[in-house]
């Protein structure tokens, strides 16, 4: 067994072994040391029983009360039918969330996003105890440096109820209204759970340190090199959460093992890492992850409603674990990385409150510069925390929850931050006092007070008066809205071709979960380059499946070889011809087909022809008249005049002030644009058959929705003309 001491506890060597030498095994002068401990561990209780509150009520107060964009529809059905999520597969949040499902109350999707509220409230509780472990064990340092000096009085140890409980409070609070925990903790997403178990294994890991250096200080126990290794507990308990943590997102957990090895070799030294309590943490990691990702096939072999990847062999369980089809987002190149960079910033500036007030960030860096005066360890702790995040997130380049890989980044801001909250209030008192330094400060009780509540209230008001606007989804049906619009056009056995994850995961949820129009085939053209997707299309549309098995069955069996050597293809000219002409006659059969039982609609994003799908906007474009009807196109013969009634299209939230989108976010990337930019076309459309009346109002409404589209202007200004002047 490693027994070597790290910086933090070398130099407490000398005033653990006069205290040995003088001490008794229970003496008296251990009991007020001992309920001093206890006080400070029912306080540190208080302080993380308090935030959780506070973060679950207004979690609970800004929940979603229906389904959401991204991924939450499709991560509601995976949870309710115990199906496999795309990868890396989430299992432990799909099991958690599966039993949120059961709970009597609400709609499903209200259940699911109820338990991301518990999940973040949780979250704010356990950083608040996380900083409460941080302040107590610098506290013990301190005292070990002045013990050495000679002074020996208990009450010099500098750790008092308010003095743990003020940044404690401060960095729970600052964590529960950020902008970015905030946003998952009250819609469908994995990122709540996954923030919680990251900073369980770092309380645990920091309340491992503190123990080991309470025995070093002779705090609880008898100084006895033999007994360290009791602590070993907690380091075995944040090794199993480490290795569950990787069953939600395990590329964010993976990220925080370098600043867990901070801790280790600065606590116990570089000999754990040759040690077996090293070998042992590390199978109880792995073998929780196997036993997480066993869900995997296990539930793949049901064949649930989603099952995507259908990972059974081990090949395809690793194929998913590593989010292979993922991997393209992956750039190295320095602009792509400068690009991510400068979003990054913008996001942190924003992310504790006004971009013009960084407040929050003011204190994390007073709170890092006081981490490397007083407890060095807890610098390169929260340092590294933030070096290895932006090292794999900067050079991963993708859109809609780009935000979540910064929560590590976001989580050791938050402790910085209430570090520097200690550094404020100390630093307040001590101007008072002349000539006395922070460490060495009795703090005085009348002051204390004031300082503790100003610096907490200023900082937890500017967050969350910063961040409401954006994260209070009460009256969020911005996704529930936008599958009612497009469903209400579309014709009885309609089909709908579509590229936009927008419509296709939040119908999951309408036609999965509450049955709501089934008849509708919604087929996403992106998802049918992946074989497990035709499972659930002959799940969901048996007949869509039937009529164009020929073409399928052929497309199919090259996709299956593409998915087992993807590099033969990139190597093969004629293979790729192959699978791209098998492609194209699929997709042209089942329109042809389809077109036969039903009208056939295609959203506004296949328009815009790509290197990708260019051959099929080209077919879809010279074959059919595209006649704009509400939010699709339908697929129409001939080119005369397509007359159909005028779609009231429902927008809640959308442009009424009642909700606040930053500029990143999918309604105002993708969902606002669609609305708008169909309302035009049905404008321009009508217009050209010289129907101005109606397109004008067509127009009015795209205005409505966004008074900056010049199109929409010159189409109205010209219909408006003509209607003047027949």
């Amino acid at each position: 067994m490693a027994r070597g001491l790290s910086k933090d506890t070398q130099g407490l060597r000398g005033t653990t072994q006069q205290s040995a030498a003088t001490s008794e095994p229970k003496s008296k002068s251990a009991e007020p040391r001992n309920s001093r401990i206890v006080s400070l561990t029912a306080a540190q209780l208080l302080c993380g029983g308090t935030v959780f509150l506070v973060a679950l009520l207004f979690y609970s107060w800004t929940l979603a009360p229906t389904v959401t964009l991204t991924d939450s529809g499709e991560l509601i059905v995976v949870a309710r039918g115990l199906g496999i999520a795309h990868p890396p597969g989430v299992p432990l949040w799909i099991i958690l969330a599966h039993l949120a499902s059961l709970v009597p109350l609400g709609n499903v999707a209200q259940r699911i996003n109820f338990s991301s509220a518990l999940f973040g409230a949780l979250t704010c509780a356990m950083l608040t105890l996380v900083v409460a472990e941080v302040i107590i064990t610098a506290s013990y340092l301190a005292a070990a440096k002045r013990r050495k000096k000679g002074t020996k009085k208990i009450e010099e140890l500098g750790v008092t109820h308010s003095m743990v409980a003020a940044p404690a409070l401060g960095a729970g609070l600052l964590m529960a209204f950020s902008r970015t925990l905030w946003s998952y903790a009250t819609i469908t997403e994995v990122y709540a759970l996954n923030a919680l178990l990251i900073v369980i294994i770092f309380f645990l890991m920091l309340r491992w340190r503190r123990c080991i250096v309470e025995d070093r200080m002779h705090i609880s126990t008898a100084s006895n090199p033999g007994q360290v290794t009791r602590h070993d507990v907690f380091l075995y308990s944040a090794a199993l959460i480490f290795g569950l943590a990787l069953g939600v997102h395990h590329v964010t957990v993976a990220l925080t093992l370098p600043a867990v090895a901070v801790i280790v070799f600065r606590t116990r030294g570089l000999r754990f890492f040759t040690s077996r309590r090293l070998v042992y943490a590390a199978l109880i990691s792995i073998g929780a992850l196997v036993a997480v990702y066993a869900y995997l096939p296990l539930a793949a072999s049901r064949s649930p409603v989603i099952n995507w990847g259908h990972p059974r062999s081990l090949q395809e369980i690793w194929w998913h674990l590593t989010g292979r089809q993922y991997q393209v987002y992956f750039s190295f190149k320095p602009e792509i990385m400068g690009e991510q960079f400068a979003e990054f910033c913008r996001m942190a500036l924003r992310e504790f409150g006004f971009p013009w007030l960084p407040l929050s960030l003011v204190l994390a860096f007073a709170g890092l510069a006081d981490a490397f005066k007083r407890d060095r360890t807890i610098f390169w702790f929260l340092l590294t925390i933030v070096i290895a995040d932006l090292a794999y997130a900067l050079s991963y380049e993708i859109a809609e929850d780009k935000d979540a890989y910064y929560l590590p980044t976001f989580i050791s801001i938050a402790i910085a931050a209430g570090l520097g909250i200690r550094w404020l209030i100390r630093s307040a008192v001590s101007k008072s006092l002349p000539g006395v330094k922070p460490s060495h400060l009795p703090i005085p009780s009348h002051r204390r007070p004031l300082a503790v509540v100003v610096a907490v209230l200023v900082v937890s008001t500017i967050t969350l008066t910063a961040n409401w606007p954006f994260n209070n989804r009460r009256h969020y049906f911005i996704a529930h809205d936008y599958v009612d619009n497009l469903l209400k056009t579309i014709a009885p056995n309609g089909l709908l071709l579509t590229l936009d994850w927008q419509v296709v995961s939040p119908m999951f949820y309408a036609q999965e979960i509450e049955q709501l129009r089934p008849d509708v085939k919604v087929v996403d053209i992106n998802l049918l380059r992946r074989s497990w997707y035709f499972d659930y299309l002959k799940h969901a549309y048996p007949g869509l499946i039937e009529r164009s098995r020929e073409k399928i069955d052929v497309f199919v069996e090259n996709l299956k070889e593409w998915e087992r050597d993807p590099r033969a293809f990139a190597r093969s000219p004629a293979l790729t011809q192959r699978i791209s002409a098998a492609f194209l006659e699929m997709i042209q059969s089942m329109v042809t087909n389809e077109s036969r039982v039903a009208p056939v609609y295609m959203t506004n994003d296949l328009i815009s022809s790509d290197s990708v799908n260019g051959e099929l906007t080209r077919w879809l474009t010279q074959k059919y008249q595209l006649v704009p009807e509400g939010l699709v196109f339908n697929l129409a013969d001939g080119q005369g005049f397509h007359d159909s009634p005028d779609v009231h299209l429902e927008v809640r939230g959308l442009a009424d002030g009642t909700l606040r989108f930053g500029k990143g976010d999918p309604v105002n990337a993708k969902v606002l644009p669609s609305y708008a930019n169909m309302l035009i076309n049905r404008g321009r459309y009508l217009a050209l058959f010289g129907q101005h009346e109606r397109a004008i109002a067509a127009f009015k409404q795209a205005l409505m929705l966004n008074p900056n589209l010049p199109l929409a202007r010159q189409g109205l200004a010209e219909s408006a003309a003509k209607a003047r002047h027949p």
